[in-house]
Formats: C-alpha cells, structure tokens, sequence
C-alpha cells in the first residue's frame, strides 16, 4: 500500500509531497480535513508506528488550547483525541508497504524519500 494522509491547506505537507515527487505516482491521498481518519486507518497506522503517541501532535494549536499540556495523556486519550480532531494527527503520515513515517522531519522525510 501506498498512502499519505495531509493536510490539503498545509504548506508543509504540499511542500513534502511536491520534494518527495508523490503527485502522479500511485499514491492514495487523504485530506484528513475533507475525509475523516475512521478508527479502522487509526489502528493500522498505531499498528505500524508502535503507539498512538507517536500519531499524536502537539504542535496543533488546540493542544494547548484546551489545556492538554496540562495533562498526562494515555494511548486511550491520543487515540480518542486525533479520532475526534484531525489537527492531532501529526502530519504527514506516509504508508510505503509496510513502513510508516510520521510527521515532517528532515530525516524522516529523507527516510521516506530512501523507501520510494
């Protein structure tokens, strides 16, 4: 499977897409905004990276926001979280086979350009 999951509105995630050169090839795309993640995509990805902490951003804006900092989060809360605000789903996540990449650091984002 080949699949990444974005943000459409994001400047970062067209950014890696247009670097890693993923338009044209056979990739499945999915707004999170436009096209929700079901709990089906969310496990297989948690499946993948390990955890649902490590799906879970907190750089969105509402992590602070509505005081999540403050808190000690379980994996019961990461998931119910990105399941119920797709700004929690730290982006992109790119699905290469079996491989996952998660969110938009240099070295994952060179790590995925390898996979391709």
């Amino acid at each position: 499977m080949k699949k990444i999951y974005y943000l459409s509105t994001c400047s970062t995630c067209s950014r890696i897409i247009e670097e890693l050169g993923l338009k044209g090839k056979k990739f499945t795309f999915q707004d999170i905004k436009t096209e929700k993640i079901t709990a089906a995509q969310l496990a297989e990805m948690k499946k993948m990276a390990g955890s649902y902490e490590a799906l879970f951003s907190r750089v969105a804006l509402k992590y602070r926001s509505i005081g999540l900092d403050k808190k000690k989060l379980t994996e019961d809360d990461y998931k119910k979280y990105i399941l119920e605000e797709y700004t929690f789903l730290k982006r992109p996540v790119i699905i290469i086979g079996d491989k996952i990449f998660v969110g938009n650091s240099k070295s994952n984002i060179a790590e995925a350009k390898a996979a391709l």
